[in-house]
């Protein structure tokens, strides 16, 4: 990628990022988008082929950012704790942007594409898990409960608070 688009793409995530904390996604629009951005339409359209193309993309970059804290997504099944706490520090580290990217409708979408992309890469490894029981439901309940938790409490009661709430929730259901 050369310097021109770098700063065309820098342009458009920042001017994203600043209409979309203000706005819900549906009512953002390409013109108003890249006003903000200096940039033409046409620019735009070499990058992206709408407005919610452009935001799956930042949004998968937040995921894989969150992704990168665990150690290994067996983890998930097998040190529990210790996966809990990397995901906090995953969701902690790009708060930010979650709470930009994934308000309003896009919501959801967080926890299921991260469940989605780390049972692809564990069933990829491990194909026998991927019809066993416990470890569906293991990681899902790990991710969802690590995301909700830190999403409904992280401004309450702080990183620490939610850190080691989950960890003690953990522990009371680590498979002995």
């Amino acid at each position: 990628m050369d310097l021109r688009e770098k700063k065309t793409k820098r342009s458009l995530h920042n001017a994203f990022l600043a209409i979309r904390a203000k706005k819900p996604l549906e009512k953002i629009t390409i013109k108003e988008l890249c006003e903000q951005a200096e940039i033409s339409k046409a620019t735009f359209y070499l990058h992206y082929r709408d407005i919610y193309d452009l935001s799956e993309r930042m949004q998968l970059e937040v995921i894989e950012n969150i992704i990168k804290y665990m150690n290994d997504p067996k983890d998930l099944i097998y040190e529990p704790v210790n996966a809990s706490k990397k995901l906090i520090q995953g969701f902690y580290a790009n708060r930010s942007f979650i709470n930009i990217l994934f308000s309003g409708s896009q919501f959801s979408k967080l926890p299921e594409i991260i469940e989605s992309r780390i049972k692809e890469s564990l069933f990829s490894r491990f194909p026998a898990l991927e019809n066993d029981v416990y470890a569906n439901v293991r990681i899902t309940y790990q991710l969802m409960g690590s995301f909700y938790s830190f999403y409904k409490y992280e401004n309450t009661f702080g990183f620490d608070g939610v850190m080691n709430s989950v960890e003690m929730i953990t522990r009371l259901f680590e498979k002995k």
